[in-house]
């Protein structure tokens, strides 16, 4: 992957067309074979984990004088949804680096932090997200871990809880307090660049998951861990929750590629059982009420893509995207859930059984409307600034 162009151009148009040619072939003749054993070892194996280093998929978004192919968020999403083709657990190894963590220290980093740091997530070390805790998710003035002063730098303590990649990470964006009143904007949160192998941080046993196997999760515990001044990131203090939010934007993006990508594969799947299974003697895809189901799934996922393109657009404009990316992950990570819905339908009684594929495809799915922002709070994000925009305009157009 080569020449970036200036600004939120991304990756010359003809070589990226090439990058995702070769990325599909990859997903159907590589990552989707090994799909078995990724679900019975609840592992990436090592050599594909190596592929996909050399591939470059750890750095996509990363500039390329940091060693990374700097993809807009356009390209960013489309390579998303080609990966999340196949198994979960492929997307997720990869998208923290590109899409939260390193798009944080990208934007908010000092040059000293992206020259010590994005080589080594573009490098494929394993990068973590440290938001949720065990009594504070979307309620950010509830977070726990703080972050006290101590000589030229800080002292860490705290739980993070259902950190995506955290029992592989070698790099973690941690947020946490450093100030013990919740001020105004949420500015008594900050964020901190952590070296994952830092002493005091104990990484819990993974959590055993109703799907998406191969892609782990667990508590992070932080004891007294010293981190140097230099690990605030961009140097403020007070900023964690904008860079946070920012970093979320690209996240829930992710999330809605994911599911178009996912509900892809779902739909691919039923429509080759419904043309091979015979009821009546004829193919059940012959069948009106069957293809309905078809249909709408195609409808879904087709309004979901079209959402997600322009958000993304918006995003490469340079425009603020906290409503439209709130939209896009809340349609189509319900419409996925739609989808893979359908699949299990259309299968019928084999749908239920653990040997197919629609079974899976329905316990993938379901942590969608979940992470990076529940269905329930990308409606109250949506609705807040459509009555901030309405209050302040007159209209949200």
């Amino acid at each position: 992957m080569s020449t970036a162009n200036p600004g939120n151009a991304g990756m010359d148009p003809e070589i990226f067309a090439q990058f995702i040619e070769q990325l599909r072939r990859y997903v159907r003749e590589r990552l989707i074979p090994a799909e078995d054993d990724v679900i019975a070892q609840d592992r990436i194996p090592d050599e594909i984990l190596g592929e996909m280093r050399e591939m470059g998929l750890f750095g996509i978004t990363i500039p390329e004088e940091f060693g990374g192919a700097g993809m807009n968020i356009s390209q960013y999403i489309e390579t998303v949804k080609q990966m999340s083709y196949a198994a979960p657990a492929y997307r997720s190894t990869i998208s923290i680096n590109i899409g939260m963590t390193g798009s944080a220290i990208k934007n908010f980093g000092t040059p000293e932090q992206k020259a010590e740091w994005l080589p080594r997530i573009a490098s494929g070390e394993i990068a973590c997200f440290g938001l949720t805790e065990p009594g504070s998710g979307s309620d950010s003035a509830a977070m726990q871990t703080t972050a006290v002063r101590d000589g030229n730098g800080y002292r860490l303590n705290g739980t993070k809880r259902y950190i995506t990649n955290s029992p592989w990470a070698k790099i973690g964006l941690i947020m946490a307090r450093t100030s013990k009143e919740a001020l105004p904007k949420n500015a008594h949160v900050s964020a901190f660049i952590v070296d994952m192998t830092t002493p005091g941080i104990t990484v819990g046993k993974p959590d055993k998951k109703m799907g998406q196997s191969g892609a782990h999760i667990a508590d992070v515990i932080m004891e007294d861990v010293h981190v140097p001044g230099s690990a605030l990131v961009g140097g403020e203090e007070g900023r964690g929750f904008q860079i946070a939010m920012q970093s979320l934007d690209n996240g829930r993006l992710s999330v809605a590629g994911m599911g178009v990508g996912m509900g892809r594969r779902a739909l691919d799947t039923a429509i080759r059982y419904a043309s091979e299974r015979k009821a009546f003697g004829e193919p059940i895809a012959n069948f009106q009420l069957i293809q309905a189901m078809l249909a709408d799934s195609e409808a879904d996922l087709y309004a979901a893509e079209c959402m997600i393109a322009d958000a993304c657009a918006r995003a490469d404009r340079g425009e603020n995207i906290q409503r439209k990316a709130a939209a896009a992950k809340l349609f189509a990570s319900e419409a996925c859930g739609r989808v893979v819905d359908r699949c299990v339908q259309v299968f019928g009684g084999a749908g239920y059984l653990a040997e197919y594929p629609a079974e899976r495809f329905f316990r993938d799915a379901r942590i969608l409307r979940i992470y990076e922002g529940t269905s329930q709070i990308m409606q109250l994000q949506i609705a807040k600034h459509m009555l901030r925009e309405f209050a302040r305009e007159g209209s949200v157009w």
